[in-house]
C-alpha cells in the first residue's frame, strides 16, 4: 500500500524521471567513450606492431636470416610471457624463431593486419597480427594479445555500474525527500482550503519569502481568494440592499391595498390609490430591470450588439430628450458639439448610460444650475463622454463607493432611485473597455465615462436642432 502511494506521488514520479534521464545520459556518455577508447587503443596497437615489424625487417636486412633468428630468440627470452607474439618462418612456413609453435593457417597470403585467435602457450588468445614477407620467402609475424587491456575496460564498466547505483540511491532518497516536503506544503494548503470550504473566506494559503514556484502559485491563488471574498461580500451586500429597498415599496403597496380593502373609499380616491400602487410596482420593476441589465453587461452577452456608431450623436440625443425636464427645473442643459466621434459599441447601452448621468445631474443640481455634456476623443484613442454640473457633488470619501450597487450617499437621501444608476454606467464603461471617473468640478461633479475609441470614421451626421447649445 505504501509503495503504491509512493508510485502515485508526483514527486516520486518526477524524481524517478530524473533518475531515468541520468541513466540515459550515462549510457549516451559511455557508448561513445567506449568506442573512442577501442579506436584509440586499436590504432595505437597497430602502430606499435608496425614499428616492431619495421624494426625486425631492418635487422633482417642488416644481419640476415640467422641474425634475425638470434634477435627474436633474445627478445622472446627477455619479454614477459605473452607480451608480444613473434614468429619467423622460412618459405615453407617452418618455424625458425618465436613463441608460436606453427604458422596460423587462417592468415591469408597477402601481407597486412588481421585479427584472429592464436594458440599461445596452449590456449587460444584473441590477437591483432601484422605479417609481412621478407626477401627469400621468409615470413615474419608480429602480434599482441588484445586482452591485455581487458582489465582496464572491466574497471570502466565497474565504474559505470557504481555511478548508476549511486544515481539510483540518490534518486530514491531525493524522491522521498521531495515527497515529504511537498506533502508538508500540501497539508497546509488542504487545511486552508478546508477552512474556506467551511465558510471562512478570510483564510489564505501560506506563502514563504523564498518566492519559489509553489509560493508564486500561493500568491496567485490568494489574490483570487481576495477577489472571491470581495465578490461574495458584494453579493451579500446586494442581497441585503435588494431586501431593504424592496421592503419599502412593497410595504407601501400592501398598506394602500389593505386600507382600500378596509375603508372602501369613493372611486376617485380608490383610483388615486391604485395609481400610487402602480407607481410602487413600477419602482420594483425598474429595480429588477436594472439588475437584469447589469447581469447581461457583466456576462459580456451584450458585446454581440457592438457596431460602429457616433458617440457624439448618442450624447446629443440624450441631451435633447432631457431638455424639457431641465426647463421644468429651470436648469441650463447644454451640449458642446465637436463633430462626429466614431466608436464601436452598443448604442442602446451607451444611450442608457448617458441618460443615467444626465438624470443624476438633474436630481441634485439646484434651481438655476448648469449641466454641460461633451464628447472628446483623447490622445490615447479613448473617448470620454462627460457630464459636468455645478451641484453639490460627491465627497472624496464616497467617490470610490458611488458606483457600487444600491449605494446611496448622504446627498441621495430623500431623492428617488435605488442606487443603481452609476452602477449601470460603470458596467457599460467596462464592457466598452473603459471606466467611470468621478472628478470634482469646483463646484459640482464631472462624471466622465471612458470607452475605447475607433479609428474608422462614420458618415458625418446632420446637426440636431440647437445641438451646438441646447438649453
Amino acid at each position: 500500500m505504501l509503495m503504491d502511494r509512493m508510485l502515485r506521488s508526483s514527486a516520486v514520479v518526477l524524481a524517478l524521471g530524473y533518475v531515468l534521464f541520468g541513466f540515459v545520459a550515462l549510457v549516451l556518455f559511455a557508448l561513445p567513450l567506449r568506442f573512442a577508447w577501442q579506436a584509440v587503443v586499436e590504432d595505437a596497437r597497430v602502430e606499435l606492431l608496425s614499428e616492431d615489424e619495421q624494426r625486425l625487417a631492418e635487422v633482417f636486412r642488416q644481419r640476415g636470416a640467422q641474425g634475425l633468428v638470434a634477435f627474436i630468440d633474445e627478445r622472446v627470452g627477455l619479454q614477459i610471457a605473452g607480451e608480444r607474439i613473434l614468429l619467423l618462418t622460412d618459405a615453407a612456413l617452418h618455424p625458425l624463431a618465436g613463441n608460436l609453435a606453427a604458422w596460423p593457417t587462417a592468415i591469408p597470403e597477402q601481407s597486412g593486419t588481421i585479427k584472429l585467435p592464436v594458440n599461445l602457450s596452449g590456449h587460444f588468445t584473441p590477437s591483432t597480427l601484422v605479417y609481412t614477407t621478407l626477401p627469400g620467402g621468409y615470413r615474419l609475424l608480429v602480434g599482441r594479445d588484445t586482452q591485455r587491456f581487458a582489465p582496464v575496460e572491466t574497471r570502466f564498466w565497474y565504474g559505470l555500474a557504481a555511478a548508476v547505483a549511486v544515481l539510483l540511491v540518490a534518486g530514491v532518497l531525493l524522491a522521498v525527500l521531495i515527497r515529504r516536503v511537498l506533502l508538508a506544503r500540501i497539508h497546509s494548503i488542504q487545511q486552508t482550503v478546508s477552512a474556506i470550504m467551511r465558510g471562512d473566506l478570510s483564510h489564505r494559503l501560506p506563502a514563504r519569502s523564498r518566492g519559489d514556484e509553489l509560493d508564486t502559485l500561493a500568491h496567485t491563488i490568494n489574490r483570487m481568494l481576495d477577489q472571491i471574498e470581495q465578490l461574495v461580500q458584494g453579493v451579500s451586500n446586494v442581497s441585503n440592499s435588494i431586501a431593504h429597498d424592496l421592503r419599502t415599496p412593497l410595504a407601501e403597496l400592501r398598506s394602500r391595498l389593505e386600507e382600500l380593502a378596509l375603508t372602501r373609499p369613493d372611486p376617485a380616491e380608490t383610483f388615486a390609490e391604485i395609481d400610487a400602487a402602480v407607481a410602487d410596482v413600477d419602482s420594483v420593476i425598474r429595480m429588477f430591470n436594472a439588475l437584469l441589465r447589469l447581469a447581461e453587461i457583466d456576462s459580456g452577452m451584450r458585446r454581440s450588439d457592438f457596431a460602429p456608431l457616433d458617440a457624439a450623436e448618442v450624447a446629443a440625443k440624450a441631451v435633447e430628450f432631457y431638455l424639457p425636464a431641465a426647463e421644468l427645473k429651470n436648469l441650463s442643459l447644454s451640449f458642446h458639439d465637436t463633430g462626429p466621434v466614431s466608436i464601436s459599441g452598443d448604442r442602446l447601452l451607451l444611450s442608457q448610460a448617458v441618460n443615467n448621468l444626465i438624470d443624476n445631474a438633474l436630481k441634485y443640481v439646484q434651481d438655476g444650475g448648469e449641466i454641460a455634456v461633451q464628447v472628446i476623443r483623447r490622445g490615447d484613442n479613448t473617448v470620454a463622454i462627460e457630464v459636468a454640473d455645478n451641484g453639490p457633488g460627491i465627497a472624496d470619501t464616497e467617490k470610490p463607493k458611488a458606483a457600487g450597487r444600491f449605494y446611496r450617499g448622504d446627498a441621495s437621501r430623500g431623492t428617488p432611485g435605488v442606487g443603481l444608476g452609476l452602477s449601470v454606467v460603470d458596467a457599460v464603461a467596462r464592457l466598452h473597455g473603459g471606466a467611470l471617473e468621478l472628478i470634482d468640478n469646483h463646484p459640482g461633479l464631472r462624471a466622465r465615462m471612458l470607452i475605447e475609441g475607433e479609428t474608422a470614421q462614420v458618415e458625418k451626421r446632420r446637426p440636431l436642432s440647437a445641438a451646438a447649445s441646447l438649453v
